[in-house]
């Protein structure tokens, strides 16, 4: 907190510093025993009527109101990270794009609209890398016919967390109602260590997801458009593990897109009664090799908030959270599969 010369604590904040990465202390307005003040770190994303509004990194909206302020300063928009590759927002957003992509889309400024047939949120939902080329609500009534005339729900995808990110369009949208309905995080880590952790023998790798791997993918009944996003990105790659039998599921499956100097991970998945023997971190392994062989030297994955087995799991291997990514889905309209 900022302490003036004569050791008194000092808003030195104004409606001037929205858009930029704050932190305030305020009173708590019905406080536990001993507690009387809360610190909150995140972007200022409005002060209109005596109210703040910063966004934290998880995307979580905080309204303080100005009446409680004690202290708060601006802050460097993305702290240093001790760990894991460095990258910014848009780099990885590129790459995630790239990596999953839609079978149809469309311009709109530096939005992009992506649809796949529902398959999939984040293949069917606008990719905001910069401002429409219309004024917001009259880019938003565009998003939403465009998706209707397709018969999907209108999904924006944004992030919160790192430099470059969207708090401010986050605001925005909730302040028209649109709803978030599924938070996740992108994660970075080493390629190399995941290549060293397991032993990738009895991993076959093909170009194509087949039979056997669509057995044991968590989306049943993959359809052909399903097909074509899973096998879209630069150098894609499936790993799987054979079950016991020829007729039997596999063990486990994974994916993998090679996109230059970056290795993306998905869909590794265990048969349920064969957890804990290191068949994820095989296939994960597989493929690393495979992404360092093709030149790559760093790894990202998604993995939702709310899943803290995989995020122990991926923790352990070096990988640590970059940014946070939300889809709101436009008001009065029902959500499809993630």
């Amino acid at each position: 907190m900022e302490i003036s010369a004569a050791g008194r604590l000092e808003v030195r904040i104004t409606a001037a510093d929205v858009g930029k990465r704050v932190s305030v202390r305020s009173l708590i307005e019905h406080e536990a025993p001993g507690e009387k003040f809360t610190d909150t770190v995140g972007v200022l994303t409005s002060w209109d009527n005596g109210v703040l509004l910063i966004t934290r990194k998880s995307g979580e909206s905080v309204r303080i109101p100005e009446s409680a302020l004690v202290a708060g300063k601006t802050v460097p928009a993305a702290p240093a990270r001790r760990r894991g590759p460095a990258a910014s927002y848009e780099e990885l957003a590129g790459v995630a794009a790239r990596a999953w992509l839609p079978v149809e889309s469309e311009r709109l400024g530096a939005w992009e609209l992506r649809a796949a047939s529902g398959f999939t949120r984040r293949a069917n939902s606008v990719l905001p890398l910069g401002a429409p080329d219309a004024p917001l609500d009259e880019a938003l009534d565009a998003v939403r016919r465009w998706y209707g005339a397709r018969g999907l729900p209108a999904y924006v995808q944004t992030a919160t967390g790192a430099e470059g990110t969207q708090e401010l369009l986050c605001a925005e949208l909730e302040q028209r109602g649109w709803v978030r309905e599924v938070t996740a995080e992108l994660w970075v880590g080493p390629l190399a260590s995941i290549a060293d952790r397991g032993d990738p023998a009895g991993v076959v790798l093909s170009r194509q997801a087949g039979e056997g791997w669509l057995a044991r993918y968590q989306r049943k009944g993959v359809s052909e458009v399903a097909l074509r996003v899973l096998e879209s990105g630069p150098s894609v790659w499936f790993a799987t593990v054979p079950g016991e039998s020829a007729q039997a599921p596999p063990a486990a499956i994974g994916r993998c897109v090679v996109d230059g100097r970056w290795a993306g991970f998905a869909a590794v998945e265990v048969d349920p009664a064969l957890r804990r023997r290191g068949l994820g971190t095989a296939v994960m392994a597989a493929l690393a090799r495979q992404a360092l062989d093709e030149g790559a030297s760093a790894a990202w994955l998604q993995v939702e908030a709310d899943n803290a087995a995989a995020r122990a799991l991926y923790a352990g291997m070096g990988f640590t959270a970059h940014h946070a990514y939300h889809h709101y889905r436009a008001p009065d309209v029902r959500g499809t599969g993630r």
